[in-house]
C-alpha cells in the first residue's frame, strides 16, 4: 500500500503538471503552423473517411469565476448571430478544402454556453454543418448544456438536429461553494433539465464535477455526487479545479485561503471516486466514471480508450477538426490552433483564410511519445507490443523510457517484458508519470496540481 508520504516523495503534492489532452501541450505550438498547413492537412483527409468536429461557441450570458475557459459575456443575441455568420463563412472555407465523401462519427459543441442559441440559430446552424459534413449512421452529437440556460424548444431544436448526448456542468451543489466560485444553480434545475433531455429523447447523459473548490469538503462533495447519482448519469467528469489567476483574471475573485490543500484534494477525489464507484460506475482513466454499458467504459475494457481536448474518448478517428475562435484541430500531420481573438478570427475568415495562428507538427519521436503518453492517461500501462507495431524503428527509445521510468518511480511502477504498469495504488501519480516520456521543457509553463 503506498502511503501519502511516498506519493508526495514522488512529487504528487506539490508538482505541476500538464493534463495531456495533446502532446506536445497547447502551450508549445508554435506559429511556424499557419493557414496554409490546415488547408492541405484538411485536403488530405481521405475521402469517405469519418472525422470529428468541435464547435466553440464562445459566448455566456454570466462569466463564472472558476472557469479558465475562453469565453465572453453578453446580454444580447447580436454578438452571437454576428459570430454564427463567421461561423458559416468557416464552414464554407472548411468544405471548399474537404474531400468528397467525409462524414462526422462524433461532434460536439462546446465554449461557452451552446445553450444560449435560440432554436432557429441552432437549426440553422446544424443544417449549415450537415451541408458541408453530414453526421455518419451512428454518430454521436454531444453538446454542453447550461442547466441555467436551456428550455423546451431550445432542447426541441438540438433533438431535431440529431444531437444525441448531453453534457451537463454542475460543479458543485452547495451553496457556499457556488457563491464563493459565482456559479449559482440549484439541483432542481440541473434536475428539470435532465428530464427536459431526457423526454426529448436524448437517453446519453454526462455531467462534469469539480473537486478541490474552496470550502469544499468530504461531506460536501459527498452530497453533491450523492444529489448527482439520483440523475443517474452514462458517464462523470470528475475534475481536479485548477486555481490559475495570473492566466484567468476571474479566477482572483476566489479566495485562495478558502481551497483544499493537496492532501485534501486528494482526499475529496477519493470521497467521490468510492461513491461512484460503489453505484456501479468503472473509473475511467484519472478523472472519469462511466456506467458499464457506456462507449466510455466500453472502450477502457477493449483497450481503445483514447485522449483529446473534450478529454476521454472512444473516438476513432485520428483527425479532429476545431471550428470558431481558438478551436485546435487535430491532423495525422499535427495540430493546428485558430486565432483565439473573437475579432481577429473573424477577419481572418472573411479574408476567406483560416485563421490558423499557431500549431505542432509532429516528428517521429512526437508520436511515439504522444503514444506512451497516452497509454498512461488512458490505461494505467505501456505495451511494448503495441509500440513496436506502431513504431518498430523507435523502439530503442521506448525500451530506453520504460527502464528510466522504472528507475525514477521504483516500486510505483512494474517493469516487465510486456512492458510498464503503474499499480492501482499509484494511480494519482499517473499525471508526473506521463510527464517522465515528455520531451519538451515546462519550466516557463503554468499547470494544474497533479492532483
Amino acid at each position: 500500500m503506498h502511503t501519502n508520504a511516498k506519493l508526495a516523495k514522488l512529487g504528487l503534492f506539490d508538482t505541476k503538471v500538464p493534463r495531456y489532452t495533446s502532446y506536445p501541450t497547447a502551450p508549445k505550438f508554435s506559429d511556424a503552423v499557419g493557414p496554409s498547413q490546415m488547408d492541405d492537412w484538411i485536403s488530405a483527409i481521405e475521402p469517405g473517411s469519418a472525422i470529428s468536429l468541435y464547435l466553440h461557441i464562445p459566448f455566456c450570458r454570466r462569466l463564472c469565476w472558476f472557469c479558465a475557459c475562453r469565453t465572453q459575456g453578453t446580454k444580447t443575441d447580436g454578438p452571437v448571430a454576428a459570430y454564427l455568420e463567421t461561423l458559416a463563412r468557416e464552414l464554407a472555407l472548411f468544405g471548399s478544402r474537404l474531400p468528397e465523401g467525409v462524414t462526422l462519427s462524433r461532434m460536439h459543441w462546446g465554449g461557452g454556453t451552446p445553450t444560449l442559441l435560440q432554436p432557429d440559430m441552432i437549426s440553422e446552424l446544424a443544417a449549415r454543418i450537415a451541408d458541408v459534413v453530414p453526421l455518419a449512421p451512428g454518430a454521436e452529437f454531444s453538446v454542453e448544456v447550461d442547466p441555467n440556460e436551456i428550455d423546451q424548444p431550445r432542447v426541441d431544436a438540438l433533438a431535431r438536429a440529431g444531437m444525441n448526448r448531453a453534457s451537463i456542468g454542475v460543479q458543485d451543489f452547495d451553496d457556499e461553494v457556488q457563491n464563493t466560485i459565482g456559479r449559482i444553480q440549484g439541483f432542481e434545475a440541473t434536475r428539470d433539465a435532465a428530464d427536459m433531455l431526457r423526454g426529448a429523447g436524448i437517453r446519453s447523459l454526462n455531467a462534469d464535477i469539480l473537486f478541490g473548490l474552496p470550502h469544499q469538503d468530504r461531506g460536501r462533495i459527498a452530497s453533491t455526487v450523492q444529489k448527482l447519482l439520483t440523475l443517474t448519469p452514462d458517464r462523470v467528469a470528475l475534475y481536479g479545479y485548477a486555481h490559475v489567476p495570473w492566466m484567468a483574471r476571474r479566477q482572483s475573485l476566489i479566495p485562495s485561503d478558502a481551497l483544499p490543500q493537496p492532501e485534501e484534494r486528494l482526499a475529496l477525489f477519493e470521497t467521490a471516486r468510492q461513491l461512484f464507484e460503489w453505484d456501479g460506475y468503472e473509473q475511467i482513466g484519472i478523472d472519469h466514471f462511466a456506467l458499464p454499458g457506456d462507449g466510455l467504459a466500453i472502450a477502457a475494457r477493449a483497450g481503445k480508450l483514447r485522449r483529446n481536448f473534450q478529454g476521454y474518448t472512444d473516438e476513432p478517428s485520428e483527425t479532429l477538426i476545431g471550428l470558431g475562435a481558438s478551436a485546435i484541430s487535430r491532423f495525422p500531420q499535427g495540430y493546428t490552433q485558430n486565432n483565439p481573438g473573437t475579432s481577429a478570427h473573424t477577419k481572418a475568415i472573411r479574408a476567406e483564410t483560416f485563421s490558423t495562428c499557431r500549431g505542432h507538427v509532429f516528428t517521429a519521436e512526437d508520436r511515439l511519445r504522444s503514444r506512451m503518453i497516452e497509454a498512461v492517461m488512458c490505461d494505467f500501462s505501456v505495451s511494448r507490443q503495441d509500440l513496436a507495431d506502431r513504431f518498430p524503428g523507435e523502439m530503442a527509445l521506448a525500451d530506453s523510457l520504460l527502464s528510466g521510468a522504472a528507475i525514477t518511480f521504483g516500486d510505483t511502477v512494474r517493469l516487465t517484458e510486456q512492458g510498464l504498469r503503474i499499480t492501482d495504488e499509484a494511480r494519482p501519480l499517473a499525471r508526473i508519470i506521463a510527464r517522465y516520456f515528455d520531451a519538451y521543457d515546462m519550466s516557463e509553463q503554468a499547470h494544474a496540481s497533479a492532483i
